[in-house]
C-alpha cells in the first residue's frame, strides 16, 4: 500500500492536518488507540482573550479568521452540527478588575473583541454583583462529535487503522518511510501526551497538564452564554453545561479524580447560587509545552518525521494555523514559524 502521509493521532492536530491533506489531494492512512483523550474532553472554545489578565491570547486574530470556515467545511462534508457562535460573559470580582476590562478594551486589538460597557447581572442564579464583559468573535466547537464523525467517515473510506502504533517498525529509506507494509512520504504525529513515548521526539519538552471537567444539569441556571469566573460553565444542550477545569502538572494518567471534582463543586458554588446535578465527571492531559507555544516541525536527523503536537489549552483555534503551517513545510519547504519550530529546542536534542 502506497500513500502520501501515515498519521498517528485524530485528535484536533490529526484531523486539521488531514483536513489540509485533502483540501491538497494528498492521500494518507491514520492510526489511533483512542489512549489520548485530550481533544475529546476539551472545552472547545475559541476564545481571542486571555480572561485572567485581559490579554490577547498568541496569534489570536490570525487564528480566528480560520476557525469559523475550518469548521464549517467540516460541518458541511460530514453532515454534522458542532460550531455554536456565543459570546463569553467574564464575572467582574471587584472595582478593579472593571477598570483593567476597559482599559484593555480600549487598547487597537482589544477593542474588536471585548465590550466597553459594563454588563449588570440580570439573571439571579449568578453571582456578579460587580457586573460582567462582554466577549466578541467567541464561540464553542463540539469536539467530541468532530472526533466521533470524522474517525466514522475515515473508517468508511479504509483510511483508519484502530490500533498502537509500534516505532520500533518504523523503516526509514532516503526518499521514503515505511510502516507495517505502508509506504509514505512522510510520518506525521499528532499523538498529544501520548509523545512521551515517542523515541524521536520524546527529547522535546512537553511537559501535559491533566485537566477534569463536570458535566451538570440545572434546570434554573438558564444561561444565555460561556460564563468565565474561576472556571468556566459551558452551556451544552438541554439545561446541561461543562464545567471546569483544573490545572494538575503531576498526575499524568486520564482518571478522574474525587479531589478535582470538589475543587470544581466548590469554584462552581462561588459562581451559581441554583440547585444542580451532576451527571458526568472527565479527563485528559492536555499537550502543554514549557514555553507555551506549539511543538511543529521534522525530526533534526530522520526528516521523513514530522510532527504536530503542543496545543494545550487552545487547540481548537491553533490547529488548521499549525497543519497548514505543517504542510506548506513538508511539501513546499516554506519556513516554519519561529514560534512553533522544534529547531527551537535543537540543543535538547544534542544533550
Amino acid at each position: 500500500m502506497k500513500v502520501d502521509y501515515i498519521i498517528v493521532g485524530c485528535g484536533l492536530a490529526g484531523i486539521a492536518f488531514c483536513e489540509e491533506l485533502r483540501r491538497n489531494k494528498k492521500s494518507f492512512v491514520v492510526f489511533d488507540d483512542a489512549s489520548q483523550q485530550s481533544s475529546m474532553v476539551a472545552g472547545g472554545l475559541y476564545n481571542p482573550v486571555v480572561l485572567k489578565r485581559f490579554t490577547m491570547a498568541w496569534k489570536a486574530m490570525e487564528l480566528l479568521k480560520m476557525v469559523t470556515p475550518f469548521y464549517t467545511e467540516i460541518e458541511n462534508n460530514l453532515n454534522i452540527e458542532i460550531v455554536s457562535k456565543s459570546p463569553i460573559f467574564r464575572i467582574f470580582n471587584s472595582v478593579e478588575e472593571q477598570n483593567n476590562w476597559f482599559t484593555a478594551s480600549d487598547k487597537p486589538l482589544l477593542s474588536e473583541v471585548l465590550s466597553d460597557k459594563l454588563l449588570k447581572n440580570s439573571n439571579t442564579n449568578i453571582n456578579a454583583n460587580f457586573g460582567l464583559g462582554e466577549v466578541f468573535q467567541a464561540g464553542k466547537i463540539d469536539t467530541v462529535t468532530l472526533v466521533n464523525a470524522y474517525i466514522n467517515c475515515l473508517k468508511k473510506e479504509e483510511k483508519f487503522v484502530e490500533t498502537s502504533f509500534d516505532y520500533n517498525k518504523i523503516i526509514v529509506d532516503k526518499d521514503k518511510v515505511q510502516y507495517q507494509g505502508i509506504e509514505a512520504d512522510f510520518i506525521v504525529f499528532a499523538d498529544g501526551f501520548g509523545l512521551k513515548e515517542n523515541p524521536y521526539f520524546k527529547y522535546l519538552p512537553l511537559i501535559g497538564s491533566k485537566g477534569e471537567y463536570i458535566v451538570i444539569e440545572s434546570k434554573k441556571l438558564k444561561l444565555k452564554g460561556t460564563l468565565k469566573g474561576s472556571i468556566f460553565i459551558i452551556p451544552l444542550k438541554e439545561e446541561t453545561y461543562l464545567v471546569g477545569a483544573t490545572y494538575d502538572n503531576f498526575d499524568k494518567t486520564n482518571q478522574p479524580t474525587e479531589e478535582a471534582k470538589h475543587i470544581l463543586i466548590d469554584k462552581l458554588k462561588t459562581m451559581i447560587h441554583c440547585d444542580f446535578s451532576i451527571i458526568d465527571h472527565i479527563a485528559g492531559i492536555r499537550p502543554t509545552v514549557k514555553d507555551r507555544r506549539p511543538l511543529v516541525g521534522k525530526h533534526p536527523i530522520v526528516t521523513r518525521l514530522a510532527v504536530i503536537n503542543g496545543l494545550g489549552t487552545r487547540g481548537v483555534m491553533a490547529s488548521p494555523y499549525l497543519a497548514q503551517q505543517l504542510f506548506n513545510h513538508l511539501e513546499n519547504r516554506a519556513e516554519l514559524d519561529s514560534e512553533i519550530d522544534i529547531q527551537r529546542f535543537e540543543k535538547l536534542f544534542i544533550s
